[in-house]
Parts: structure tokens; sequence; C-alpha cells
């Protein structure tokens, strides 16, 4: 795993070389940090439980390695599939490819959905087939995830498809004001530092750029949410056991949406980025809009 996890996967390389190829690692990605104390050591969240910050890399990095190879079926069972037209509904509504040839960058998208569904939106809406996706992951299992998908596409070996592995807090081999869009779906709340992470996403893309992030949210209906908690901490972790074999796991992922900021606190990180967004409201023209009743919610903003 060590040898491979100091790997860039690239399923169309932009030149000659292999579809594997070496590239220096980078560190992690995780939920917002917390100061202990003045004194003491930097804490932060992973789940419910309270860690030192340099601990949460490797307790992220564990439980992806450990889901990787079953994570589009938990998914899936999880969700009942509904997180498949979240996705759908989320690339549609950024509609890449209405103004030509965009230059992507899809963050935590190792199994590669989200840059399938980009590409082939292009390609079926738009009749474009020079839209480019690096695909980039901190998991080297679930990069190899998305490779194995995509080698099944009309888009391998081309160069429209890159697999790199990086840290989405120090994107340092990715030049400033570089890409079009940037997106992150169901990622961002396993990043230690979110602020980091969306200062890093101002920073590569164009001025004029669009940041988009798909995640679950905090449900508003007193109802919806006492269903959806009794569905998450009794069932979800039950099919973990199941499917997976591996019910801490996903434990974990039912508590780290708990622990991720509201609607209008996250939208608030979003802005203080320097992402303009339109207001920090929910509806059209403001900064997000809920899915589901806020069981996920997509959030949108441009660089000024």
């Amino acid at each position: 795993m060590q040898a491979v996890s100091r790997s860039i996967l690239r399923s169309a390389c932009r030149s000659t070389r292999p579809s594997l190829a070496v590239l220096r690692q980078n560190h992690t990605e995780a939920n917002p940090r917390q100061a202990e104390s003045s004194s003491g050591p930097r804490t932060t969240h992973f789940g419910f439980k309270t860690v030192p910050e340099e601990s949460k890399e490797s307790l992220v990095k564990n439980v992806f390695n450990s889901v990787a190879s079953s994570y589009d079926v938990m998914n899936d069972a999880m969700s009942m599939g509904v997180h498949r037209l979240w996705k759908d509904d989320f690339v549609s509504s950024l509609k890449p490819g209405r103004k030509g040839p965009m230059k992507c960058i899809d963050l935590a998208g190792g199994t590669g959905d989200v840059a399938l569904r980009i590409l082939d939106h292009a390609r079926e809406n738009y009749a474009d087939r020079e839209t480019t996706v690096d695909v980039v992951d901190i998991n080297a299992e679930m990069l190899k995830e998305g490779y194995k998908r995509f080698k099944k596409t009309m888009y391998h070996n081309t160069p429209q498809i890159a697999f790199i592995e990086s840290n989405a807090q120090a994107l340092e081999q990715f030049p400033s004001d570089t890409y079009d869009l940037y997106t992150i779906a169901f990622g961002i709340r396993n990043c230690t530092s979110i602020p980091d992470v969306l200062k890093e996403a101002y920073r590569v893309l164009k001025p004029g750029g669009t940041f988009a992030c798909l995640e679950f949210s905090k449900v508003n209906n007193p109802l919806l949410n006492m269903l959806y908690d009794q569905y998450s901490f009794s069932v979800i972790p039950i099919m973990g056991t199941i499917l997976a074999g591996d019910r801490e796991s996903y434990q974990y992922l039912v508590e780290s949406i708990r622990r991720f900021p509201s609607q209008p606190d996250f939208a608030k990180m979003i802005q203080d980025a320097g992402f303009a967004t339109g207001g920090n409201f929910e509806g059209k023209g403001g900064a997000w809009r809920d899915l589901w009743g806020g069981i996920a919610c997509i959030h949108t903003g441009v660089k000024v």
C-alpha cells in the first residue's frame, strides 16, 4: 500500500507516459480544526471523538482504505440509490460545457463518478469532447477504484481525465488561476481544515471560476430529522457490517455528517474564503440549495 500511496494514477495521460505514473504524495483531508487550549495541542473531531489534528489524516485514510472497494455499493445501499440522483442534479446544475470546453478539478473524487458525469454531460448536451477533469484524492485505494471505472469508458487513455493523489488542503503542484470549475462531493467534511480547503480552491480557480460542493447537511424538519437519525445510527452501521464487514468506518461516516457545519455556517466559510455566493440564504441566487429537506445540500461560489 505504501508503494501505491506515492503514485499518481493517470487514465488519459497527457503525454505518451503509461497510465500509472509516480508523483510525490501530499498529505491529507479531514474536518474543521479546534484548539484544545492556547497552550495545549491542537485538536479536531473524528466523528464524535476529539483527536489531535496530526492523527486525523491517518484515521481518515484508514477509513477509506477499508471501504474503497465497497464504496459505491454501500452508497447505493445507504441512500437506496438516491446519491446518484443528487450527483446527477449537482452536475446538471453546473452545465459543464455550455460555454465551451472547461478545465475542471474534482476533489475527493477518487471513484470518478462525478468526473464521469461532468464529461458525459458536456459531450451529450454540448458535443464537447475537449472538457477535462483532474480527479484528485488523498487516498490511493479510492483512486484505484476510479481508474478501474474509467478503463471501461471512452475517456480512458485520452487527455480528458487524470487521477492524481494529493491533499485538498495543499495543492502545491497545481498552479494558481488554472481551473474553470472546482467540484467536491461528499468529501469536504472529512478535511482537517475546511478553511484551508476553501483557500486552495479559491487559489487554483481562474477569476470567474465556480466552486461547487455537494455535501450532507442539516435537516430542518423535526420529524424528518428524527427519522433520518434513527435510520443513520441504527441501520447504516449494520449495513456496513453486512455488506463491507466494517461497522466502525460507517459509524464514523454517519458521525462526520452530524459534525459538519450548518448551511448558513458553511456558506459563511465560503464567503470568508473570498467567493461571491449571491447572499447567505437558500434559494435562487443564494448561497445554497437543499436536497431532500437538507439531507444533502449544494453550495456554490464564484471567484471574484
